[in-house]
Parts: C-alpha cells; structure tokens; sequence
C-alpha cells in the first residue's frame, strides 16, 4: 500500500507536474492516480523510475512511501 501523503510531500517537492510523471511512467493521468492513491500497485520498474525523477534515495523512505503496510507492521527490520 502507498503511503499517500508522503509520495505527495516528494512530488510536490520536486516540483514536477503529475501529469509529467505519469508520462514518465507510460500511464495516464488516472492510471497514475490509481497507483498514488493505492487503487492499483507500482511495479518495481514503476518505483525505480518514480524515485529517480523524484530524488528518492534512502531506502526507508523508499520502504515508507511504497510499502506503508510491511514497514509498519514489521517495524523497521529490513523484512
């Protein structure tokens, strides 16, 4: 599950466009959204580009952003 409002603190840090990003990811605009709201999941290759165009580099904040659920039910133990 997404963590929404962080991804949205990262994408309007960056102040690139949704629409660009959806681009960048060869979706639509509501395909996107979908993905951002946690309606449908990112795939790997989707995570990758998404964190590259938006500077994320820790792999927590990776962890907290696209995988809220895991993060918090394991703690923060790299599971």
């Amino acid at each position: 599950m997404v963590n929404t409002a962080m991804l949205q603190e990262y994408i309007d840090k960056s102040g690139k466009k949704k629409q660009f990003l959806a681009e960048k990811l060869g979706l639509s605009r509501a395909g996107f959204r979908n993905k951002c709201i946690g309606a449908t999941d990112f795939t790997s290759g989707e995570i990758s580009v998404l964190c590259e165009e938006l500077g994320v580099t820790r792999l927590t904040d990776k962890e907290r952003i696209f995988f809220a659920p895991n993060v918090a039910e394991n703690g923060d133990k790299g599971e």
